[in-house]
């Protein structure tokens, strides 16, 4: 055997995965399903330094180790102290360290810029920065710049591959058009069921009791939060569009905006009469209601009620669909459509997951 064949013949050493420690930020029901992820076989080389709710915190290992982990947080714990956790982190041998936020907190999400320029990972599905205000978003980007890695799969589509998808395109070359779609589970739910044979209220009272709304179902809504998605896809695909101009249609009535939760859910029935006429002046016109997002080539932005065709994609949903339409300079004649569950607390912990996995 010649000498080039014999070297040609050894199999190349493979890299061995890095080994990653993390804290967690967050433990409902996302980060509860997040914690059940690390106990599988893939995550065997992730090393849960730290973990927190909004009020508690573990460092000690054999209590990360328990399966009850979450549970026992509610009851005991040190005092929350982020400074702490960060020192855990710093302490741990691993190459890789991570903060993974697994919660809705707009002041957690501030930090991330900052914990990206210190030399941390950070993996969420905190919508807050990214889809906030345009300085957080400059913020993010210069950090990036610096070398953090942002994982950011979880905070449009539950992990649908979109952001992936629209950044392999720009990437490319290519150019996003317009975008539209469907980008909340709750609300697909509701006008999926939606077809005036059962008052709105209802069906309402019936997603929440599902857990496909927040407990305060205004929070889904009034339109916020599939605002922030818009805004996140859209300045992922160049447009550098402030919070203040994507137009956002509530479903909410003023009346009900500034009163308790328990007044509101008591009060749901005054969404009805609005929602009927509009149901039925749209099925006179033979099309069906639909809350979508939308944006167009010169980056005006809606997201709000709209009818649509029978024949319309978003017509065509089922249960807690999520639905993005891409139209491209390359995806032009027809729309790139990516569509699939976009809610529920497991597929989202598993976009967490694999952001991290991605990272080494």
């Amino acid at each position: 055997m010649s000498a080039v064949l014999a070297e040609a013949s050894v199999p190349k050493s493979v890299t061995a995965p890095q080994q990653v420690a993390l804290v967690l930020l967050g433990t409902g029901v996302v980060g509860g399903a997040f914690l059940k992820l690390l106990c599988t076989p893939v995550a065997k080389r992730l090393h849960l330094v730290g973990a927190a709710n909004s009020r508690k915190q573990q460092t000690e290992a054999a209590q990360l180790a328990a399966r009850d982990l979450r549970e026992r947080l509610k009851r005991e714990g040190a005092t929350r102290d982020d400074v702490a956790l960060l020192s855990a982190l710093d302490a741990h041998h691993a190459t890789l360290k991570v903060v993974v936020d697994a919660t809705a907190s707009t002041e957690l999400a501030s930090r991330h810029a900052d914990w990206l320029a210190r030399g941390y990972h950070v993996v969420t599905a905190n919508k807050s920065l990214a889809g906030g205000h345009l300085s957080g978003w400059r913020a993010l980007q210069a950090a990036r710049a610096a070398g953090g890695r942002y994982g950011d799969s979880a905070t449009v589509g539950a992990g649908l591959p979109v952001l992936s998808t629209l950044r392999r395109l720009c990437d490319c070359g290519d150019s996003l058009l317009t975008l539209e779609g469907v980008f909340s589970g709750s609300l697909s739910y509701l006008f999926n069921q939606y077809d005036g044979s059962r008052p709105f209220s209802e069906l309402l009272r019936e997603a929440r009791r599902l857990g496909y709304t927040e407990p305060d179902p205004r929070a889904d809504l009034s339109g916020e939060d599939v605002a922030r998605k818009l805004l996140i896809l859209a300045r992922n695909a160049g447009f550098a569009l402030g919070s203040d101009e994507v137009v956002v249609e509530s479903l909410v009535p003023e009346s009900l905006r500034d009163i308790s939760t328990e007044t509101f859910l008591e009060r749901l029935e005054e969404l009805d009469g609005p929602l009927a006429a509009l149901h039925d002046t749209a099925r006179a016109r033979g099309q069906v209601l639909r809350f979508l997002a939308r944006l167009n080539q010169r980056g005006r932005a809606r997201v709000g009620i709209t009818e649509v065709p029978v024949t319309h994609p978003a017509a065509r949903l089922y249960g807690t669909d999520n639905q993005f339409a891409l139209t491209t300079t390359r995806y032009h004649t027809q729309p790139l459509v990516i569509q699939g569950p976009g809610a529920g607390p497991e597929v989202t912990a598993q976009a967490l997951l694999g952001d991290i996995l991605a990272l080494g």
